[in-house]
């Protein structure tokens, strides 16, 4: 039976291991709320998964603790910060609390961000946003870190650059957060940690050829990730990739050209509030009945009925917050470690 932790107890183990690495009371608190809230929705690969590398990156001074970011450009609708590493989660929700209440005035409104630390997973920023009313676009992209080849190259270019959306509708909140390659550094680390392969070719080894084996990322020359659409329709992900590309690092105005050697995130983070454009009430009606042609749709033969992007997460998440989180197994050792070199108490599972 797997074990299950409670999110409160969490939250406050991770905040407490944040501050104990230098973060400011906020910014420990916001961290850890993120990196939870990823588990809570069963994103098991950016959430507590990064608390201990994000703690090396605090403890060795590539993780700013305390202090602002500078705002290098300002416009009516728009800024763009020099994040001056500080932490990633922090900044984004620093940076979706000012374009949402911008918007709110203006309609649309955005923050760029550069020198912005590893921003965790996108989606986990989603529910606190779209829950209010909020329509909610995040970006990001590592310069320092290139895993994904070009549709039809067989080198490193660009990373993952996901994209995440939430938008409110009546049963909750729809919640978009795609790769464009078909899967992530992540979850290449964790196959090959349990010596497992992939279900079906995400990768290119260095050859160029498809495989499964997440071990071909690691030969030198390294293998690539595919792009999203693999090796038939990757040109949509690698155009995708190319969109995230310039809607992060390029309009923030530090990327891949600069050479940078940190690792961390380019982000845009985009805010469109409904009620300046026809009004929430229509904007609800019309995701509303959206979702209700979804549902109703037939599915194919022997498969489960088509569900709105997000429900997965809302379910796992409501289920997580009353029943207790149900951690990958990797989790709870690293955790347990971090907390014994802070000198604080593991974390106890529930009835234990």
């Amino acid at each position: 039976m797997t074990d299950r932790y409670d999110a409160d107890d969490l939250t406050r183990l991770a905040t407490a291991l944040f501050e104990h690495a230098g973060l400011e009371a906020d910014k420990a608190r916001t961290c850890a709320e993120i990196l939870v809230e990823g588990d809570l929705m069963g994103h098991t690969t950016h959430g507590l998964a990064l608390l201990a590398p994000y703690l090396a990156e605090a403890t060795a001074g590539r993780m700013l603790g305390a202090g602002e970011p500078e705002v290098v450009a300002e416009a009516a609708a728009t800024q763009t910060w020099d994040g001056r590493r500080l932490p990633g989660p922090w900044l984004v929700v620093r940076a979706a609390e000012w374009a949402t209440r911008r918007a709110a005035e203006t309609g649309i409104a955005a923050v760029s961000i550069r020198h912005s630390c590893h921003i965790a997973c996108l989606a986990a920023y989603l529910h606190r946003f779209a829950s209010r009313g909020h329509f909610l676009l995040i970006a990001s992209s590592d310069p320092a870190v290139a895993s994904v080849a070009p549709y039809g190259g067989t080198r490193r270019l660009f990373t993952p650059d996901p994209l995440a959306a939430g938008w409110p509708a009546p049963g909750g909140p729809v919640m978009i957060d795609v790769s464009m390659s078909i899967t992530t550094n992540g979850m290449i680390n964790r196959l090959r940690a349990e010596r497992r392969q992939f279900e079906h070719p995400v990768l290119l080894d260095a050859d160029g050829q498809p495989t499964r084996d997440p071990n071909a990322f690691f030969t030198e020359p390294g293998g690539t990730l595919l792009p999203l659409g693999g090796t038939e329709a990757g040109h949509k992900g690698f155009g995708l990739a190319l969109l995230v590309e310039a809607l992060t690092a390029a309009l923030g105005g530090f990327g891949r050209a600069d050479g940078p050697t940190a690792w961390g995130a380019a982000v845009l983070v985009l805010a469109i509030d409904p009620a300046r454009f026809s009004g929430l009430p229509s904007f609800v009606r019309e995701t509303g009945w959206m979702a209700e042609q979804v549902h109703a749709n037939p599915p194919v033969p022997g498969g489960d009925a088509p569900r709105m992007p997000g429900e997965r997460a809302l379910k796992l998440r409501a289920e997580h917050l009353a029943n207790g989180v149900a951690l990958h197994p990797s989790i709870p050792p690293a955790l347990a470690e971090s907390a014994r070199r802070a000198g604080l108490a593991p974390p106890r599972a529930r009835g234990k």
